[in-house]
């Protein structure tokens, strides 16, 4: 692979405004795709699976009734957005369309779950045998097959033994409604880390964080 597929930013703002449908979000771009009937989004899914297999690069897509998700990323590249995978969402987006698909990129979401710890190596082995799960980078474990949340381990002096807190990824352009939507069901809202996340508690004092792609590397 070239060093210039792997697409900076600025480049993949400059495709998503071509692709209106979909997202960057954790690294990939992506898209949620409503069809008209349920057999119509498994003529959809047969026909991203022929355009993959003509492209030489396969998306992650999950059919649910009427609806896929689609992610893309190039793994090759260390799971970057490469200009492959802008190639392959311009051709699954005029698929899409041509069986009257619908785009609802506000249905996107994605999960990780986040454990303190003052010592990443004396506990990731025991989170990965139990698991299954491999060290996608030196402070996360990663399911190899891309359907369970991924396990971030948070680096601080002073863990609490029993926090886990849940990162909840949205496409910039849908948090403000998410973050209000937070605000009408009670809970409070820490905006100092914003727009790369956003600290939402509950009236019990339970948090989780609602994050963006601002802020982060392509």
């Amino acid at each position: 692979m070239a060093v210039h597929d792997v697409l900076s930013r600025e480049q993949i703002d400059a495709e998503l405004a071509t692709l209106p449908g979909w997202r960057f979000r954790l690294g990939g771009l992506a898209t949620v795709l409503k069809c008209p009937t349920s057999a119509i989004a498994l003529e959809l899914l047969a026909t991203i699976g022929e355009l993959a297999q003509k492209a030489n690069h396969h998306p992650d897509v999950d059919w649910r009734y009427d609806t896929l998700f689609v992610a893309l990323s190039s793994h090759d590249a260390g799971s970057k957005v490469t200009a492959r995978d802008a190639a392959l969402a311009t051709a699954i987006s005029a698929a899409g369309k041509s069986v009257g698909a619908v785009a609802e990129p506000a249905r996107l979401r994605s999960l990780e779950i986040v454990m303190d710890t003052d010592d990443i190596e004396a506990i990731a082995p025991v989170w990965a045998a139990a698991l299954g799960f491999v060290a996608g980078a030196p402070d996360d474990l990663r399911d190899p097959a891309s359907r369970l949340p991924t396990l971030w381990f948070q680096q601080t002096a002073t863990p609490n033994a029993n926090r886990f807190h849940l990162d909840i990824y949205v496409p910039a352009s849908e948090a403000q409604q998410v973050l209000a939507a937070l605000e009408e069901a009670g809970a409070s809202l820490d905006r100092s880390h914003a727009p790369s996340f956003v600290i939402a508690t509950d009236a019990q004092g339970n948090r989780l964080c609602i994050c963006s792609e601002e802020g982060r590397d392509a």
